[in-house]
């Protein structure tokens, strides 16, 4: 791959207790070909001793003493990485064997090319209900999301190192996984550089999931640290991912059609009101719903929706939440403290008038 004028490639992968998912990791990317001129495993203060599993592979291993984050981890792998391109992938993600060849030609194709992002693919490896939803409905995010891509993402994620030392990498302040990766996005495009989402540049997410563990994601990693992002840069509301207009609508169908049907307790008409709403809600994601038929069969996707309508409620509350904490408490905090300011003034004594001096005789 170094020879002629070839772009050189380094793998970062960040990993925390990376158990059986790791090594399976590590083993698909033994398997590449061509093979990435070099593979970093950053261990975060893993306690499982992951970082044996890399050094048996052959890999460079660098370890942090103590748990920083995947931003920090994936920093000091970008320091250490001498290839023309950097390309993340996290610990728990299968890549294909012609993964690094594709990423690398992608990049040689156009010379114009900041940065590129993959997909998940369609065939999610847990064989639960919750994961099979959740890593297909991600794939399908992908899948009809813009090739201009809004942002970065760090599980399959490559960008040339120079550009990336230059805007000072992934947010150290996200010390859990978060949307470090959203954020530096977000950055590269203001910057003015382009990022593409490759469709077809396919990786696999190992990731078990459960009810519980979807719903902390969604709101406590997810929600609410991008609610903030999104009022910090007010021009982030891009129609792409996650934030699609039909996203936004169908947050709203939803939240109207619940409180006309709590509204129907009083005012009869509300029931039909909320019938006509989730109707709406319904043919609006009639898209989504179509791609589980095709995928997983009419039973699967009677199980979707629930689930999908449930993550339009948890997210829409998550928003309002975080623009209460973000826009709201400040503002209130602030003219709390005024009014305090102004009753301690008010209740201290006055100053009495200095005296006058007596005229000389």
């Amino acid at each position: 791959m170094q020879a002629g004028n070839a772009l050189t490639i380094s793998v970062i992968i960040p990993v925390f207790n990376g158990g059986e998912k790791f090594q399976w990791c590590l083993e698909e990317l033994s398997r590449t070909f061509p093979q990435p001129d070099e593979i970093i495993v950053v261990s975060d203060g893993d306690t499982d001793n992951s970082w044996l599993v890399a050094e048996r592979f052959g890999m460079r291993v660098v370890r942090h003493s103590t748990t920083r984050g995947p931003a920090a981890a994936r920093n000091t792998g970008a320091e250490l990485a001498s290839g023309d391109i950097l390309f993340f992938v996290d610990a728990d993600v299968l890549v294909r064997p012609s993964t690094i060849g594709e990423v690398v030609r992608y990049f040689q194709l156009d010379p114009d090319l900041t940065a590129l992002i993959g997909s998940y693919d369609d065939e999610p490896s847990q064989t639960n209900f919750m994961s099979q939803y959740r890593n297909l409905f991600h794939h399908y995010t992908h899948q009809i999301s813009y090739a201009d891509a809004s942002t970065f993402w760090g599980a399959c994620g490559a960008i040339r190192r120079e550009v990336f030392l230059e805007l000072g990498g992934f947010d150290e302040r996200y010390t859990k996984p978060c949307i470090e990766d959203i954020e530096f996005g977000y950055r590269l495009k203001e910057a003015g550089y382009k990022i593409r989402l490759c469709r077809d540049l396919y990786v696999k997410h190992l990731k078990k999931w459960r009810v519980p563990s979807v719903i902390k994601t969604d709101v406590f990693q997810r929600a609410l640290p991008w609610t903030e992002l999104l009022l910090q840069r007010s021009d982030r509301m891009v129609n792409d991912l996650n934030l699609q207009t039909v996203h936004r609508l169908s947050a709203g169908l939803l939240c109207g059609a619940l409180g006309a049907m709590a509204i129907a307790l009083w005012w009869l008409p509300g029931f039909s009101l909320s019938m006509i709403l989730f109707a709406f809600l319904f043919f609006l994601n009639l898209p989504v719903y179509k791609f589980f038929y095709d995928k997983k069969g009419v039973l699967f996707t009677i199980k979707v929706i629930p689930l999908h309508w449930l993550y339009y409620l948890y997210s829409s509350f998550a928003f309002a939440l975080g623009f209460i904490e973000y826009k709201c408490l400040p503002v209130l905090n602030q003219l709390l403290r005024q009014s305090r300011t102004k009753e301690a003034q008010d209740r201290a004594p006055s100053k009495p008038a200095p005296p006058l001096n007596s005229p000389s005789s």
